[in-house]
């Protein structure tokens, strides 16, 4: 077999639906409410508790919520695409599997290693917030951490060695997937609830101090304004990606996850434009530069118990956002190990627990490591390429397989197709092309290190390798 034909093997859509069925490692206990959450956790966090007003004091003004109207359709494409898939072919490994199936495995390797980055790095950043508006609240109380343990050697302020706050969420999370799913998949619904209860509260407690006055000029930045906040938004629009990475665990995936998909966008999109309009209502759009812009017009129109409330469970919010990174990335690699890319011992199910307890450890391990010793912003540097990216092939792979298979059965089919794909690879590729010089050097540098494992290892030991002959 040529080198070529290797790299563009695939495995049918027929035998990954097949496995599916027999396939018995992971517990299956997540039901609907479940995966909604799981997608919830990953797109309501940083977007609702500081991307709606800092957006709108410097990018686009009270015209914030265009821009996530934008911002959502453009995701909406990505997200009904996704759900085609999560219909048709319900294993673990999402974006990486899809690809596996229609674009052949080397194409399938490039995106599971590249989320396997952005996973962890993701989660890195979020625990780096999370544990920012612990010690805000630490500090509040008058509990001051040694200066040591408040952030990471790399970028920090001088004297700072170690995020201490930030690795204990991080390891703390990754026990609490390692055991048994359904324990962390209930805790995450908990929080989730508490983040959509403290959306709601922002909705109802701020709506009766609304000057419709205050939303004049709506666009103060121009049209152009409102585009660039869409690009800056659209990283907290997505998350849903991450439910389809546990498919396996769902109860009916081909029913609940395209359900799902959907309908954790559709809630968050609705919370996002109603928390949009209020916060630009109640105070001027140029007061809400800040770190905390929700908390704040609170608390300058008076309502303190409102703004300890929203600091409480912006903290909860932001915990269910590590949750769903950690969970996705622990089953792309195990996804991974399974089909024999990597080795077989990262593939192995606890035998109690029935949890892909390996993964999870290595990949909060990871997080908890680049979460402690860097600052945010050169974690920042790093995500969001990969999953434009995965949203790119995911786009590309609905097109090319309703043109290879148009007779599969699709529990759920992807509207308005071609077009609805097309609106998302153009968009995703359009915000790829805005990212910073360094985003690419080192995304570079991790696809080549990518590229040696796999012609190292896994182009000789996948699953689809012929046998060796004698």
């Amino acid at each position: 077999m040529s080198l070529v034909a290797r790299m563009s093997r695939r495995k049918s859509v027929e035998l990954l639906q097949a496995e599916a069925l027999t396939r018995g490692e992971l517990r299956r206990v997540l039901g609907l409410w479940h995966l909604t959450a799981i997608g919830l956790g990953g797109i309501i966090g940083v977007g609702i508790f500081v991307l709606t007003g800092t957006v709108a004091a410097g990018t686009a003004g009270p015209a914030v919520v265009l821009s996530f109207v934008l911002a959502g359709i453009a995701s909406a494409a990505a997200a009904l695409c996704y759900a085609e898939f999560a219909g048709l072919i319900p294993v673990s490994g999402s974006a990486y599997t899809y690809g596996y199936a229609v674009l052949g495995e080397f194409a399938g390797w490039l995106i599971g290693w590249d989320l396997l980055l952005e996973f962890a790095l993701i989660a890195a950043v979020v625990a780096v917030g999370w544990s920012g508006y612990v010690q805000a609240l630490l500090d509040a109380a008058g509990v001051n951490l040694p200066l040591w343990a408040q952030g990471g050697w790399f970028g920090g302020r001088a004297g700072q060695v170690v995020n201490v706050p930030a690795v204990f969420v991080s390891l703390a999370i990754t026990a609490l997937l390692a055991f048994k799913t359904e324990w962390g998949a209930r805790f995450n619904t908990v929080v989730v609830a508490i983040k959509i209860g403290a959306a709601v509260l922002i909705i109802v407690a701020g709506v009766a101090y609304v000057d419709p006055a205050r939303w004049q000029p709506f666009m103060p930045f121009g049209i152009g304004g409102v585009v660039a906040g869409a690009s800056i938004v659209f990283f907290a629009v997505f998350g849903y990606e991450m439910m389809t990475t546990a498919a396996e665990e769902a109860i009916d995936p081909q029913r609940d996850l395209p359900r799902a998909v959907v309908l954790s966008l559709a809630i968050a999109m609705t919370l996002y434009v109603g928390i949009c309009l209020v916060l630009t209502g109640i105070v001027s759009y140029t007061t809400l530069g800040n770190d905390a812009p929700v908390a704040n017009a609170f608390a300058a129109i008076g309502m303190p118990k409102v703004m300890v409330a929203i600091s409480l469970a912006s903290i909860c919010g932001i915990t269910s956002v590590i949750f769903a990174n950690l969970l996705a990335g622990a089953r792309i690699w195990f996804a991974l190990a399974r089909d024999g890319l990597l080795p077989a011992w990262f593939g192995q199910a606890h035998p109690r627990w029935r949890t892909p307890w390996r993964t999870t450890w290595l990949i909060g391990a990871v997080a908890a490591v680049a979460a402690g010793l860097f600052s945010l912003e050169e974690l920042a540097k790093l995500v969001n390429i990969g999953v434009l990216c995965a949203f790119v092939v995911i786009c590309s792979a609905v097109l090319v397989l309703r043109y290879r298979a148009p007779e599969l059965p699709r529990p759920f089919r992807t509207p308005w197709s071609p077009l609805v794909p097309l609106i998302g690879i153009g968009f995703s590729l359009w915000l790829i092309s805005g990212l910073p010089y360094i985003t690419f050097e080192r995304f570079a540098i991790w696809l080549l290190i990518g590229c040696a494992v796999y012609f190292g290892y896994g182009i000789r030991h996948s699953k689809l390798a012929p046998a060796p002959a004698g």
